[in-house]
């Protein structure tokens, strides 16, 4: 999954920040969606990687019981955490358990976490 990223990193829109950062979700069925950084002058006005790729597989049909994996890696070549507006809307669209592979392009390095442990006592439709 490593060389897909690398090479997902051309895709991104970064041109304000200067901080590329690229996901894929990987379905139970094989089926891949990537995700870019699309940065804008207006910050809210962007996306994140995760949630490109998030919402590309929720337009298709996809739902949270298809989700196996989130992979996501930075240009930085160091590990990188989605941002919480990212853990939000994993927490509303993907299982709990759901792998998330953290990745340093520049290493072997690679981290392996979920939804728990990136959010510990979250908010979401449970809530409600």
């Amino acid at each position: 999954m490593k060389e897909n990223l690398i090479k997902l990193i051309k895709n991104t829109k970064s041109e304000y920040f200067q901080f590329p950062v690229v996901a894929i979700i990987e379905c139970h069925d094989g089926t891949l969606f990537n995700g870019v950084n699309i940065e804008t002058s207006s910050p809210a006005a962007g996306v994140c990687a995760e949630r490109c790729a998030l919402y590309s597989a929720i337009a298709n049909g996809y739902t949270k019981k298809d989700f196996k994996a989130l992979h996501i890696a930075a240009a930085s070549c160091e590990i990188v955490y989605p941002c919480m507006i990212c853990r939000q809307a994993l927490i509303d669209y993907c299982p709990k358990d759901l792998d998330i592979v953290l990745y340093d392009l520049d290493s072997d390095n690679i981290v392996h976490t979920n939804i728990d442990e990136l959010t510990p006592h979250s908010f979401s439709e449970e809530d409600l």
